[in-house]
């Protein structure tokens, strides 16, 4: 990898790092950024997942405030977390790699439609009837979630924003600063799982920490005052490209 392909990668891990601590998605900037360089999908995915993870941790971090008192509900929901995690990390490496191939431009195109309707899905949120405890039904919908994120990950930060504001009465904010938490436990979990279990990418996976790290912060700081529809229309943009590629 040159200095340029690099910087290159660190840059879209900027981007990601953002990204996933305002909304999430990030993945489907770094993610198609590693597959224009020439890394097989799931090394691209596996390195990716790798390499957010210090990003995430940094989202966390910026968003701390926010997650006081939310502690119980995190013990619970991380829990469904990791075990959807660590399942689907395990199917992305039991399966084919060709399946796996096959199946990335639909959920690249499914994880654009996400984040292309998420202002909708906000406004349905609000009109919905929610509790201060989200119960069986979160849980299950959460390891779900989780399944999807070890195998895959973009957008999951949606699915996760989505669930949380569909089950729990609570301020926006304080449900995004519980949707960085449990990214982070998907991510993290899947990363120590990738790490023991096949080749991993430490060149481009640090370019993107590097990236993330800084982004996390950013996120946390002034991603709150990006116009979002920009944001939405990048994204969108990326992903539906990245598609027609790899469907090319």
């Amino acid at each position: 990898m040159s200095p340029l392909e690099a910087l290159a990668i660190a840059g879209a891990g900027l981007v990601a790092g953002t990204v996933n601590t305002v909304v999430g998605s990030g993945s489907l900037v770094t993610f198609p950024t590693l597959l224009a360089f020439g890394f097989p999908a799931v090394l691209a995915n596996v390195s990716n997942t790798v390499g957010l993870v210090p990003g995430s941790a940094s989202g966390v971090v910026a968003y701390r405030r926010e997650l006081a008192g939310q502690g119980r509900r995190l013990g619970v929901l991380g829990t469904a977390s990791l075990l959807g995690s660590l399942t689907g990390a395990a199917l992305l490496l039991a399966l084919p790699h060709r399946s796996f191939e096959r199946v990335v431009p639909v959920l690249l195109l499914l994880a654009c439609a996400l984040v292309a309707l998420q202002p909708l899905l906000a406004a349905r949120l609000e009109r919905a009837r929610r509790r201060a405890h989200g119960g069986p039904g979160l849980f299950l919908c959460v390891l779900v979630s989780g399944v999807y994120g070890g195998y895959f990950g973009a957008a999951q930060s949606v699915i996760l924003l989505g669930l949380l504001g569909s089950f729990l009465d609570d301020h926006l904010q304080r449900l995004n600063a519980a949707k960085n938490a449990l990214a982070l436990v998907v991510n993290a979990v899947a990363a120590v799982f990738f790490v023991a279990a096949t080749h991993v990418s430490w060149t481009a996976a640090g370019a993107v920490a590097a990236g993330s790290v800084v982004g996390g912060q950013l996120g946390g700081v002034v991603g709150r005052r990006l116009p979002a529809v920009v944001l939405r229309v990048v994204i969108v943009v990326v992903g539906v490209v990245a598609a027609a590629v790899l469907l090319a």
